[in-house]
């Protein structure tokens, strides 16, 4: 039979989510406590890799097994040899057909940014940060470039592997959370910026080289209209250094409701 689940994780402690001779990913350590459970080596394929220090609120893997279990069973089963930082949410039986990854119609990313004069501390290796203040106007006019389909070869990494640069962009949403007036003696308030993505795919960095462009633009130090300039320039040269992993979530795929999937978490609703 063919199992999905739902997982989320920290990534802070590990090498991204890709299995590697180390054993220090999040993919090493979820097929070791399936293993575990189900008393056979388990392996997984998963909706969407992760770098090393991006975390998971919802990734979608899936995997072949002989043991009929309930899909309580599997959750609380593979729980109980999961690390504290990794646990799976929910499980359920689905078609030979139901493949993690290519029956993904779109995958969904958060980026969660602290705009603050002091680092973050209790939220540190959780939320990016800036320590100047940022126009959401100017985000939000330099996102809108890059929504539909294009070539993002200037927001690719070097090392990306996949085979075309081409993916469309269906929504980029900039929301700012905090007091808008500052406090007595502060020339602005300290407060918290999500950005939320949705695609057909996404190359690899490709968030976070985004995410370097737009804080550019956000603390004025380019026009919002440099963003077409940059996506026009298909080159990584073009573009701003590589934002921080720390802030950035995958929420998750999404799918065709017919597969009878969750398609969002408590999690959710935890980031600012």
């Amino acid at each position: 039979m063919r199992m999905a689940l739902g997982v989320s994780y920290l990534g802070q402690r590990y090498q991204g989510w890709q299995s590697q001779p180390s054993g220090q990913t999040v993919q090493d350590r979820l097929e070791a406590a399936l293993a575990q459970f189900a008393t056979h080596p388990v392996s997984t394929l998963c909706a969407g890799r992760t770098d090393a220090g991006v975390h998971g609120l919802m990734q979608v893997v899936h995997f072949d097994t002989e043991l009929q279990r309930s899909p309580f069973s599997w959750v609380r089963g593979t729980n109980a040899f999961l690390p504290p930082d990794i646990a799976v949410h929910w499980a359920r039986p689905v078609p030979e057909a139901f493949h993690a990854r290519a029956c993904a119609t779109a995958r969904r990313y958060a980026y969660v940014l602290l705009q603050s004069p002091v680092r973050p501390s209790v939220e540190a290796g959780r939320v990016g940060w800036v320590f100047r203040p940022l126009d959401g106007d100017a985000m939000r006019q330099a996102a809108a470039h890059l929504l539909g389909e294009h070539d993002f070869t200037s927001f690719r990494a070097s090392a990306c592997q996949a085979l075309s640069p081409v993916k469309t962009l269906h929504r980029i949403d900039i929301t700012r959370k905090g007091p808008a007036q500052p406090e007595p003696g502060e020339d602005w308030s300290p407060c918290y910026w999500r950005f939320e993505f949705e695609g057909n795919a996404f190359l690899h960095h490709m968030i976070r080289n985004i995410m370097g462009c737009l804080v550019a633009i956000g603390q004025g130090a380019k026009p919002s209209a440099w963003m077409a300039e940059v996506l026009a320039a298909r080159s990584r040269d073009a573009a701003a250094p590589t934002f921080s992993p720390d802030g950035l979530y995958f929420l998750g795929p999404v799918y065709d409701a017919a597969w009878g999937l969750p398609s969002r978490t408590a999690a959710y609703d935890a980031l600012p």
